[in-house]
């Protein structure tokens, strides 16, 4: 941080990078007092790391990130949190098109990719390779509880790479990747170019499902809380700009400029769909969400079932500094649901049952502490 109102919050180039992008040239930070400079990123990893070491004052960020850096799971305990959701939904899982022209008329994906994969290893062939954009994303979860629905082990029936969210589709047109588990809009320009086709987007496995945070350091958040409530306040305004449908075409022209997604305007404009900025209560950090995040961290041996799963869900998820920026700008709080639904296995989430949820699942690796 360089001053009292300057601030330094980084961003990966992706559609729900939006409320950044639009407070600071809607001038909502301004309104705020904020001098906000955006920086962007080309990975989760140094996201992560800049904003642990205090080189960025707060992120856009994967909604996993911070319960990993709370937890210390794949690397130094550096507890973060998440006072705002930035989006509900706008990832997808992109199939080459060499794989989907060798799935059968009228054949599901999932049933197709399970029966070349099954011809694949009858053939001693190597897996498929598929790419997640970071470890700990709702990406990997998404990516590996489609699969296992269909019971393709992702551990050893393919292999799971991760490669930064705006390198997948020049990966997929070299040939390198046979899929990949990322936000938009990079399933519609790996579409656009003839590279792929969508086989499943977020809210076809989680209706309601999380996408990215506003995440800070625990440490930074009780040294700034004026300036915290600021920066919410002025993302919040912003998550609404966004949401509203008479300005995406004004926001597909932001987000495409060269220092923002660097991408085409129209894959821009056509993925906008697929992501809810602010409405149903978009932005506020819900500890259940957190909670099924957990889940899927044990389920896949990131996490020890051990955790106090509630309480992480509780300490991550600032739903109290949501609700008082919301309070602030005249709008309804959020409430604390103790239970999710709108999965694509009909099943519902407890939050005081996240070990049993983990645990009922055939496929997963499940670790103790």
């Amino acid at each position: 941080m360089s001053g009292a109102g300057e601030f330094k919050l980084g961003f990966v180039p992706l559609n729900d990078a939006a409320p950044l992008i639009v407070a600071k040239e809607r001038g909502f930070f301004a309104a705020e007092g904020l001098d906000v400079q955006l920086s962007r990123e080309v990975s989760w990893a140094t996201v992560r790391d800049k904003v642990a070491a205090g080189a960025l004052d707060g992120a856009h960020m994967l909604a996993p990130i911070t319960l990993a850096a709370t937890l210390g799971a794949g690397g130094e305990a550096q507890p973060m949190i998440a006072p705002m959701a930035l989006n509900r939904s706008g990832a997808a899982f992109t199939l080459s098109r060499r794989l989907t022209a060798a799935m059968e008329p009228g054949e599901s994906r999932q049933a197709g990719l399970a029966r070349l994969i099954a011809a694949r290893r009858a053939q001693g062939e190597p897996p498929l390779g598929f790419a997640v954009v970071f470890t700990y994303s709702m990406h990997n979860y998404l990516l590996r509880y489609w699969l296992a629905q269909a019971g393709i082990d992702p551990d050893r029936d393919v292999r799971i790479t991760v490669v930064p969210p705006s390198r997948v589709a020049g990966k997929l047109a070299a040939g390198e990747l046979d899929g990949f588990c990322a936000g938009e809009p990079w399933n519609a320009v790996a579409e656009d170019e003839g590279l792929g086709e969508v086989a499943f987007r977020a809210f076809d496995i989680w209706r309601d499902g999380p996408e990215k945070v506003f995440g800070v350091t625990a440490e930074w958040a009780q040294r700034h809380p004026q300036a915290l409530q600021s920066l919410l306040r002025a993302l919040l305004k912003a998550g609404a700009w966004a949401d509203d449908a008479e300005n995406r075409t004004q926001l597909a022209q932001l987000l495409a400029r060269p220092e923002y997604v660097d991408a085409s305007p129209a894959s821009i404009a056509r993925s906008l769909s697929t992501t809810t900025f602010h409405r149903g209560e978009a932005n506020a950090p819900l500890p259940v969400q957190a909670g099924w995040l957990l889940s899927q961290m044990m389920r896949w041996g990131q996490a020890p079932r051990e955790i106090d799963v509630a309480a992480v869900a509780a300490q991550v998820y600032r739903l109290d500094l949501y609700n008082q920026a919301a309070a602030d700008l005249g709008w309804p709080s959020a409430s604390a649901p103790d239970a999710a639904d709108g999965f694509a296995d009909g099943r519902a989430f407890r939050l005081d049952a996240a070990q049993a949820y983990a645990a009922s699942f055939a496929l997963g690796r499940l670790a103790h502490a």
